[in-house]
C-alpha cells in the first residue's frame, strides 16, 4: 500500500518550507507570498494530501475541533444556528462536534467530559443543567448560547428576547387588543421569570392593569402551545389574542383552536416568536418576532475563534442581537 503524502512531500514539490506548507494549511498566510501559496495549493491537489490532525495536535496541544451542545435537536431553531456555527468554523478549519443532550442531565455532563477529555479546542452551549463551576473547571474557551443569567462572566450570544416580546406586544396593541393570553413557557430546568417581568412592565408602560389569569405557563412545544389555548378560551372572559414565547407553541395554539372550531384571525389572533421555517407555511400563515438565528450562530463561532487564538482573556462579550416583527395572516385588527 502506498504512504500517504506527507507535509514534508508537498514542501519538496512546491520548492517552500515546511513551515511555509503549515502557514499555508493552517490558513495563516500573513507572512506568506502570494506565489507561494499557490505553488502550495498545486502540491498539495496533485499529491492530494490531507492534513493529519492528530500529528498537528501533538504538536501544538490543539485538536481544531469544537463541541456544540444543544437541548433539542427538534426544535427548529437550533438547525439554523448549528448551520452558522458550522460555516464559521469550516472556514477557520475547525470541525464542529454536535451534541444533542435532549433535555438529559445526565447526558449533558457527558458530553461535558467528553470535550474535556478529547481536549476540545472550544465550547458552544445552550447551559440547562451544567453549572457556571463546572464550565470553569473545563478550561475549554466557551461561548453561551443565549443570555443567560448566571453566566456573565462567558461570552454570550442570544436574541434580545426583552426587545422581542415588547415588538410583539406593541404591535398586538397597535392592533387594538387589550386582552392578550400569553403562553409564557417553562421546563423543569428554566424559568419563565424573565418573560413574565417583560409583560408585566410593558403592561405598566401602557397605564393599564394586567389579568393574571391571561398568563399561562406551559412546555415549549406544540403540546404545550395545545394546552395554553385550551385553557384560555375556557375563561368566561376571553383573550383576543395569544402571544407564545416561541413558533412550536403558536403552531400548536393554531392547531387546537381550529379543533376546538375558533377561526383565526377572525376569532383569535395567534403570534409567536422565533421564525421557523413552518411559521411561513401553516394555514393562516403565523404572524411572528424573527431571531436571526444563523447570525447568533456566526457571531457566537467568530468570538470563539477570537478567544481561542488569543493569549489574552480580556472582558466578557455579551452580544444581543436585535429581531424584527414579520406580519402574515394569524392576526389582523380587533373589530
Amino acid at each position: 500500500m502506498a504512504s500517504r503524502p506527507t507535509i514534508i512531500d508537498v514542501a519538496k514539490l512546491a520548492g517552500v518550507s515546511k513551515t511555509t506548507v503549515s502557514r499555508v494549511v493552517r490558513g495563516e498566510t500573513k507572512k506568506v507570498g502570494e506565489d507561494s501559496i499557490q505553488r502550495v495549493k498545486k502540491a498539495i491537489e496533485t499529491l492530494g494530501y490531507e492534513r493529519n490532525f492528530i500529528a498537528s495536535s501533538l504538536r501544538t496541544e490543539r485538536t481544531f475541533t469544537v463541541m456544540l451542545m444543544i437541548p433539542d435537536i427538534t426544535n427548529p431553531f437550533w438547525p439554523e444556528v448549528a448551520r452558522g456555527i458550522q460555516d464559521a468554523m469550516d472556514q477557520a478549519g475547525y470541525s464542529v462536534v454536535f451534541a444533542n443532550i435532549d433535555w438529559s442531565k445526565a447526558r449533558e455532563k457527558a458530553f461535558l467530559r467528553l470535550a474535556t477529555q478529547t481536549r476540545m479546542d472550544g465550547l458552544l452551549i445552550n447551559p440547562i443543567h451544567v453549572t457556571k463551576a463546572e464550565l470553569l473547571e473545563t478550561k475549554i474557551s466557551t461561548v453561551i448560547l443565549g443570555t443567560r443569567p448566571g453566566f456573565f462572566s462567558f461570552n454570550m450570544v442570544g436574541s434580545d428576547t426583552n426587545d422581542a416580546i415588547k415588538k410583539a406586544l406593541t404591535y398586538l396593541f397597535e392592533l387594538g387588543h387589550r386582552k392578550i393570553g400569553f403562553l409564557l413557557g417553562k421546563s423543569e430546568y428554566a424559568s419563565s421569570s424573565s418573560r413574565y417581568q417583560n409583560v408585566t412592565d410593558f403592561y405598566k408602560s401602557q397605564g393599564l392593569p394586567l389579568n393574571e389569569d391571561y398568563i399561562v405557563d406551559v412546555t415549549f412545544d406544540e403540546v404545550g402551545g395545545m394546552a395554553g389555548i385550551k385553557k384560555l378560551m375556557q375563561l368566561d372572559l376571553k383573550p383576543t389574542a395569544v402571544l407564545a414565547s416561541n413558533d412550536l407553541m403558536a403552531l400548536g395554539a393554531l392547531q387546537e383552536a381550529h379543533k376546538m372550531g375558533y377561526r383565526v384571525p377572525k376569532d383569535i389572533s395567534i403570534m409567536g416568536i422565533d421564525d421557523i421555517h413552518a411559521a411561513s407555511l401553516t394555514v393562516p400563515s403565523l404572524t411572528t418576532i424573527r431571531k436571526q438565528k444563523y447570525q447568533i450562530g456566526q457571531r457566537a463561532a467568530e468570538i470563539l475563534l477570537e478567544r481561542m487564538n488569543s493569549d489574552k482573556e480580556g472582558a466578557p462579550i455579551v452580544e444581543k442581537i436585535p429581531c424584527t416583527l414579520v406580519i402574515r395572516n394569524s392576526t389582523h385588527a380587533l373589530l
